[in-house]
């Protein structure tokens, strides 16, 4: 049974969905920078290899999209892991202006040691949820997302 004061205001601030989910972004956001910065990555660069695995010359646009940054930064990003070897860029063959991005051999190494660590952020997630079944806990996080959108 709802009560007239369902939609009103907690008068905690801090005991709200909005808030248990950003402390849960900003840990796991902790907890990939911390491991992956052992290795010379960021968590957006992950992302970018990650996705690259996936999606084999990915536009910046789509990149960008996948690892939450604007396409600036992304150009940022991915000139980044260009030098350093992670990724290879040609000119796309049928738009002039767009590059065709993938991942070389120096790339899929780091991004297995990479996926090691997320991993383990992964398990760690699935275990603080337990009992709950993970599958249903993420369609509830992607529900609530789309309430947002």
């Amino acid at each position: 049974m709802s009560s007239a004061n369902d939609d009103a205001p907690t008068a905690d601030p801090y005991a709200t969905i909005g808030f248990a989910l950003k402390q849960a972004q900003q840990a796991l956001r902790n907890r990939m920078d911390s491991g992956l910065r052992e290795i010379g990555l960021t968590t957006p660069q992950y992302a970018v290899l990650a996705f690259l695995e996936v999606e084999a010359g990915a536009s910046n646009a789509m990149l960008a999209r996948r690892a939450f940054v604007t396409p600036q930064t992304m150009q940022a990003i991915l000139v980044a892991l260009e030098r350093a070897g992670f990724i290879a860029r040609t000119p796309h063959a049928e738009h002039g202006r767009v590059q065709s991005t993938e991942l070389t051999a120096s790339g899929r190494g780091v991004l297995e040691a990479a996926s090691a660590i997320v991993a383990d952020a992964e398990a760690r997630l699935r275990n603080a949820v337990a009992p709950l079944d993970p599958p249903a806990v993420t369609a509830m996080l992607l529900r609530l997302a789309e309430a947002l959108r």
